[in-house]
């Protein structure tokens, strides 16, 4: 698919102008918006298309306190009207997910071969980071994905989200009633709401600094010794 000059304009303002947001007003986000927003979230790619994450909303207040409680205090789950918490489904390898090579069959998207292969090759290639302890990094890497499709797409429509670190994994996943499930892990927690503050680009650092060519440490191509200038409005 091909992108328009204006597409990618709208795209990069979006990503440049997003800040993380600690305060939020109290009015609810619509809920047509908020199921677009996690559905548009449930889009991002995942390995294998395994899909090795989950959504938790929380809306009602009781919810969003124990939250608040689980990260020690901290304002934004208590105000903004909606948290999510993206859950990790380290064991999504090994569980049953026919569904998604039968919809990817039948959409055209797969082979039959490959659809046909795929759980078995997801079992094969699992089975290092298995023995490695890595299940749980694997399935974090994708809820974070899914994360950060939701805060530009929120962002887009006019709402303010805070990725968070800082809480307490057990006290979360006893908010959300998976206490027993060494299964599922907290990957992200993320108020979403309308925005009760403004807050300014805090800057990143020169992109010689953190843009490397080839090997880490190498000077990328084009880059310049010294700060660039930040340019206002540019990508917290």
């Amino acid at each position: 698919m091909k992108s328009s000059p204006p597409e990618r304009a709208v795209v990069s303002r979006v990503i440049r102008s997003r800040r993380s947001i600690r305060h939020y007003r109290p009015d609810p986000v619509p809920p047509a918006l908020l199921q677009e927003l996690v559905d548009l979230a449930l889009e991002a790619p995942s390995s294998f298309n395994l899909q090795a994450r989950s959504i938790v909303v929380v809306t009602d207040e009781p919810g969003r306190a124990a939250l608040a409680e689980a990260t020690s205090g901290q304002p934004h789950p208590r105000e903004a009207p909606v948290t999510l918490v993206f859950v990790a489904e380290s064991g999504a390898w090994s569980e049953d997910r026919d569904d998604i090579w039968e919809r990817a069959r039948c959409g055209g998207a797969w082979p039959e071969p490959f659809a046909a292969a795929s759980p078995a090759d997801v079992r094969a290639f699992y089975t290092d980071p298995r023995r490695r302890g890595l299940e749980r990094e694997y399935a974090v890497k994708d809820a974070m994905i899914a994360a950060s499709f939701l805060m530009i797409a929120a962002h887009a429509a006019g709402l303010a989200t805070s990725p968070m670190n800082g809480w307490d994994e057990t006290e979360v996943k006893k908010a959300i009633g998976i206490s027993d499930r060494d299964d599922l892990h907290i990957a992200l927690l993320l108020p979403l709401g309308r925005p009760a503050e403004t807050r300014l680009h805090p800057g990143r650092r020169d992109r010689s600094l953190t843009v490397h060519r080839e090997t880490y440490g190498s000077t990328p191509h084009g880059a310049r010794a010294g700060r660039r200038d930040q340019v206002p409005g540019e990508a917290k």
